[in-house]
């Protein structure tokens, strides 16, 4: 039985994907493990990790589901992270973003009656 998930998004720069995630994520990094890597608790047994390994940045997709889509995409805005708004998504509205790698992340909240 799977107890927990860390995501994993790979950077160039960790100081400038600090940056970005923090701005993200509303916080500073939670943990710093190791050298290299930086970790945000998102929810009980649920984060993400920002490793920083040049050769293979900007290959990673993050996809978060958020209660409110909406005020979430306009806290981005405010902090300076840009994107084109919400839109549809196959089964969601979604934010799509990218990091200075180009890593995807994705906001998304299911549209109603959707179970997940």
């Amino acid at each position: 039985m799977f107890t927990g998930m860390l995501s994993n998004c790979t950077v160039s720069n960790l100081a400038r994907a600090e940056h970005w995630y923090a701005r993200l994520f509303n916080r500073a990094p939670d943990q710093r493990p190791m050298d290299g890597l930086l970790e945000w608790h998102l929810a009980p047994g649920f984060g993400v990790q920002v490793f920083a390994e040049p050769d293979r940045a900007g290959y990673s997709t993050l996809v978060l589901e958020v209660a409110d889509l909406d005020a979430q995409a306009a806290r981005l805005l405010d902090a300076g992270i840009g994107h084109h708004g919400p839109q549809p998504g196959g089964g969601a509205r979604i934010v799509q973003l990218q990091d200075p790698d180009g890593n995807r992340v994705m906001l998304a909240s299911p549209l109603p009656g959707l179970s997940r």
